[in-house]
């Protein structure tokens, strides 16, 4: 992890333009950019599904205004690394188990995702699919509340990530606005298409179980990398795609013949 005083030094051993001019600099900004655009495939999904229980209409103000918050959380936590460094430091112990802020909020987010993503599989499967917008109207400012959580988790996990990778707080902060101007362009896409196809929708909840169960070994300090998760949730993702233009290409075979056998 690098050394949180060099961080908070808001890189002063180097200008500007030497940094602009430093192919060090553009290669750490380009890795951890695409890596924090990586990161952000949980946030996206997230918002993607839990932003469905609001009136069409408010949707795009809720999940604009969930990723401004996840910007401006990594922003203030960038800010504040040398406290971010404490984080992982036990506050207590468990027998020989130190356990951290960081472990907590790792655990809290974890069961909060698992939670979440039941809650969502049990009213997908068994809600009769009547709906009241006066409800979902209501419950607005509870939709960003709940956004605003698991962007902390989240955040923090992107600035452990950004401070392990690079040295100058300008890069980091670069990379974390890049990586949410992606996420704000994917967003209305991503959850637009999760809404057109349940089978997706239901491979997004199980993703989000499976984060929050990465989230508690983390924070039992049982590392799993993610590219295991990534890894699972792509070839699912490629199995389900498959399948969706084998129906597409059924469906469109039956409509030939059925437009043949009416010309005939």
């Amino acid at each position: 992890m690098s050394d949180p005083t060099l961080v908070a030094g808001l890189a002063t051993d180097m200008g500007v333009i030497e940094m602009l001019s430093s192919p060090a600099v553009w290669l750490s900004f380009a890795t951890l950019a695409l890596l924090e655009v990586v990161l952000g495939i949980d946030n996206i999904i997230f918002l993607s599904i839990i932003t469905q229980k609001l009136p069409p209409h408010q949707q795009p103000l809720a999940r604009k205004i969930g990723l401004a918050l996840a910007l401006i959380m990594r922003i203030v936590l960038l800010s504040m690394v040398a406290w971010i460094a404490t984080l992982t430091d036990p506050v207590f112990h468990v027998g020989e188990h130190g356990v951290s802020w960081r472990d907590m909020i790792m655990l809290c987010g974890g069961m909060f995702l698992l939670y979440k993503g039941t809650d969502e599989i049990h009213h997908t499967l068994e809600d009769d699919g009547v709906h009241h917008i006066s409800a979902k109207k209501a419950a607005f400012g509870w939709i960003i509340v709940q956004i605003a959580v698991l962007d902390l988790v989240f955040s923090l996990d992107s600035v452990i990530t950004a401070v392990g990778m690079a040295d100058h707080l300008s890069i980091m902060i670069a990379a974390v606005v890049f990586a949410i101007a992606v996420m704000l362009f994917a967003a209305e896409p991503v959850s637009k298409f999760v809404q057109d196809h349940p089978t997706i929708k239901m491979l997004a909840l199980s993703f989000i179980l499976l984060v929050g169960m990465v989230l508690i070994a983390d924070g039992l300090h049982l590392h799993i990398p993610k590219g295991y998760l990534y890894f699972a949730i792509a070839f699912s993702l490629g199995v389900e795609t498959l399948n969706l233009l084998a129906a597409k290409r059924r469906k469109r075979k039956k409509e030939e013949a059925e437009a043949a056998q009416v010309s005939g």
